[in-house]
């Protein structure tokens, strides 16, 4: 089986552009935390966000439907990205989770490193992006898809 590396930059281009589907762990519903401010963007770049924190289960978070782990939210849900706003302690039942539903992408937001569940998941066939900003990430490479438009 061939691995890719972790925050491999191809294989980051690749998951944003065939991925529609961004469960958000972690989301919260106040406007100012980094986890609203980036599931917004990326929605506004029309990914859906599927928001999953267990303290705003059943509430609304930007139009959607908050659920209280993974497996609740892959019932009714296709799962692209796993984007985690919890602390790196957190992170392996969010792997576990994330395996269970067959997730293809596991992604870390900036600050949160956890290398044994990267490793076990990169060799459990899924993608891993750790220690990076999902909306930094898209707005580098939406950034040089607009200047390959204009030049």
């Amino acid at each position: 089986m061939n691995l890719v590396t972790i925050n491999d930059p191809d294989a980051i281009s690749a998951i944003l552009n065939s991925s529609k589907n961004i469960a958000v762990v972690g989301l919260s519903p106040k406007q100012h935390r980094a986890s609203y401010m980036v599931a917004a963007y990326m929605q506004a770049y029309g990914y859906r966000i599927i928001p999953v924190n267990p303290v705003y289960a059943g509430d609304m978070i930007l139009g959607e439907l908050c659920y209280p782990d993974l497996i609740e939210a892959a019932v009714v849900n296709s799962i692209d990205i796993v984007d985690c706003f919890r602390n790196a302690d957190d992170i392996p039942p969010i792997a576990e989770q994330a395996k269970t539903i067959s997730a293809p992408c596991l992604w870390m937001q900036s600050g949160i490193v956890n290398a044994n569940i990267a490793a076990e998941l990169q060799a459990a066939g899924m993608f891993v992006v750790m220690d990076r900003c999902l909306k930094i990430e898209h707005q580098i490479r939406h950034s040089h898809h607009a200047d390959k438009l204009s030049g």
